[in-house]
């Protein structure tokens, strides 16, 4: 069964599937054909405003989380996003929710496939 993943767009070792970064901005030092990304998904990321504000700091985490969910409910293209992660899925094929942030935990792709799980 397909699966949805986080995975630091930095890794070395990534598994094979859908990728689509979750960055507002490009990563730093990744060329665009090694990213070999199949959605750049940047209207769903963050606003520039609470990226900056959320700073990656941890201890601002749940305050991002719950900033985030509501610009999540609030995009208009977030349902065309549902449905187009949902047909991956049903394709059998993973997606891979890419990032640059360094904290595996604490980022906006974390709170992305928590907010898309219960979706699909």
């Amino acid at each position: 069964m397909a699966q949805l993943l986080t995975v630091r767009i930095y890794d070395k070792e990534q598994p094979a599937g859908f990728r689509i970064l979750t960055d507002r901005l490009w990563p730093r030092g990744v060329s665009k054909v090694n990213a070999a990304l199949d959605l750049w998904a940047k209207t769903i990321a963050p606003s520039s405003e609470l990226r900056k504000w959320f700073n990656h700091e941890p201890e601002r985490f749940p305050e991002f989380t719950t900033k985030y969910l509501a610009e999540l409910q609030a995009n208009p293209d977030a349902p065309a996003f549902v449905a187009q992660v949902k047909d991956q899925l049903q394709a059998g094929q993973d997606v891979l929710l890419l990032f640059g942030a360094r904290d595996l935990e604490h980022n906006q792709a974390v709170v992305l496939k928590d907010w898309l799980q219960p979706q699909l």
